[in-house]
């Protein structure tokens, strides 16, 4: 039986974990560097992560019921939050014993072996936080692209230690080890930072730029072909590995049932080429391009951004109306 890559991928994702944890603490415990220190607190943060990401990989593969229509996928973007609040709790805590060692002064020792414990499990993460990435974007599991990043500021802030404990054993100059460590204590509150937006985000269901274009792409086609007179109501939206797009479709009255429906099938055949996505669900729904004669008392629509947002007259919506008003 053929594994899920996602699967191996988060299985991989946690075994190195612990790896990472085992050996950084050693390296702490053996130099007492808060450099050291920082990174072995990150990888603590990460065990916890990534454990919370491969449940939520797990929940996220689950097909719709009948309490969750649209399946499962908007967890993704909770194990997104929760890995961004794991990692701004490690900065936060990466900082108060920078401070404490800054003040109290460091004591350092054997910094030559930890630094080469540190350096070869920076490369360890290395390859593990590419292949992540790779397999997120692939699949677009949110929840795999965000842990490879994780991984990957895991790897610099190896690096940045490995840097600059070396200039500390090189020049002995210890109140650098608690400077250095509170450097990445910064910089992982920023990676923080990044991935709870990107939690917040697919939470408020914020259109991704690039389906917005291919979709009004697809539909702008179909209006100069004269498939349909124009459109309106579109939405779309993410969930993990899932992409929901809607919109309404005007086509002349005299059309022939069959006919409108060929085409709607046409248009959303179109769409779901046209969307770097696993799996996309579209629907549209079919109205007469006069539309005003059919919704005499007011269409019960709410704001329609992706159409108005495009301009006065002689807009990309506004051509598509008159064009296929003269058409179809």
């Amino acid at each position: 039986m053929k594994r899920d890559p996602k699967t191996l991928a988060m299985a991989a994702s946690l075994g190195i974990a612990v790896l990472m944890l085992v050996g950084k603490l050693t390296a702490y415990f053996l130099t007492g560097s808060k450099a050291i220190f920082s990174d072995a607190a990150e990888s603590i943060v990460h065990i916890a992560a990534t454990a919370v990401a491969a449940a939520s990989l797990w929940y996220a593969a689950k097909p719709a019921d009948e309490e969750h229509l649209y399946g499962h996928g908007k967890v993704a973007y909770f194990s997104a939050g929760f890995e961004g609040a794991f990692i701004l709790a490690a900065a936060l805590a990466i900082l108060w014993e920078s401070v404490q060692a800054l003040i109290m002064g460091p004591e350092l020792q054997r910094l030559g072996i930890g630094i080469v414990i540190t350096g070869s499990l920076g490369l360890v993460n290395f390859g593990l936080g590419w292949t992540l990435v790779a397999v997120g974007r692939k699949h677009r599991s949110v929840v795999l692209e965000a842990n490879g990043k994780h991984v990957l500021t895991d790897m610099w802030t190896s690096f940045a230690v490995v840097a600059g404990v070396t200039v500390v054993w090189i020049t002995g100059i210890a109140w650098l080890d608690p400077i250095i460590a509170m450097a990445a204590g910064l910089h992982i509150l920023f990676s923080a930072g990044g991935l709870m937006r990107r939690s917040f985000h697919g939470l408020l269901d914020g259109a991704d730029p690039e389906v917005t274009e291919a979709v009004l792409g697809v539909l702008e086609r179909a209006v100069e072909h004269e498939e349909i007179a124009s459109f309106h109501h579109l939405r779309h939206r993410e969930s993990n590995d899932e992409t929901f797009v809607e919109a309404h479709l005007l086509v002349s009255g005299r059309l022939p049932t069959v006919e409108a429906h060929a085409r709607a099938t046409r248009i959303e055949e179109a769409i779901r080429a046209a969307i770097d996505s696993t799996r996309v669900h579209v629907i549209t729904h079919i109205e007469p391009a006069d539309h005003e004669s059919a919704h005499p008392g007011g269409h019960a629509l709410e704001a329609d951004p992706l159409v108005e947002e495009k301009g006065p007259p002689n807009s990309r919506d506004e051509r598509a109306r008159t064009s296929g008003s003269q058409g179809a």
